[in-house]
């Protein structure tokens, strides 16, 4: 195998000139909650039990109607933030069966095999299938790939309201997942190759 430097990127380069057709990449175009009523109730019980909204002094001039519309409005926000997380985690969980379906596809293909073999140089990791979804650019509005695939990485399934902070939801998700997608990128032996977007093609089917 051949490498392309372009920049600062590696590229594998292959012979010919030919297109290669991989697996179709099957996402949800909604996060899937089952019982959204639920959600909304468990975050409000993620409020009372955090106290996100402090115990005002009797003599306040607040009524319980005015404390009741902010906690709704905080455990609505509380729900986009946990719909978002459940959005990623899909994105994240598609994605990496879609790798396992193309690295499948690798093996059968004499001209690709070489391509994941870490005792050829240069190869293409795991990781590098992710980066061929973002130079191919897949529309994947709000949804950070590297981060989703992380995200998938910590949680075998996605983890209910309940179990989550409010730390975690609004600060911490973005960083614990960078950090997962990071480590398990490193896993593939370096020098790590990108794959030639314009020798592969896919199709994105929303479900």
């Amino acid at each position: 195998m051949n490498m392309k430097v372009l920049g600062d990127r590696q590229f594998v380069e292959l012979p010919g000139d030919a297109t290669h057709e991989l697996p179709p990449l099957f996402v949800r175009e909604r996060p899937h909650v089952p019982r959204l009523d639920r959600v909304v109730r468990m975050a409000r019980e993620l409020i009372d039990a955090e106290d996100l909204i402090p115990t005002l002094p009797l003599d306040a001039v607040a009524s319980t109607e005015a404390v009741d519309r902010r906690k709704m409005d905080l455990a609505i926000n509380l729900v986009e933030q946990y719909l978002e997380l459940v959005d990623h985690w899909q994105w994240g969980d598609s994605i990496l069966e879609w790798i396992r379906q193309c690295e499948t596809t690798f093996g059968t293909r004499a001209d690709l095999r070489p391509l994941i073999r870490p005792d050829v140089w240069p190869h293409a990791g795991r990781s590098s299938f992710v980066t061929l979804l973002d130079d191919k650019h897949v529309p994947h509005p709000r949804v950070k790939l590297e981060e989703a695939v992380g995200l998938r990485l910590t949680f075998r399934q996605p983890p209910p309201l309940a179990c989550c902070s409010d730390q975690f939801l609004f600060y911490l998700n973005s960083s614990v997942s960078s950090s997962a997608y990071q480590a398990w990128a490193r896993m593939s032996p370096a020098p790590v190759a990108s794959l030639p977007p314009e020798r592969f093609s896919f199709e994105l089917v929303k479900m």
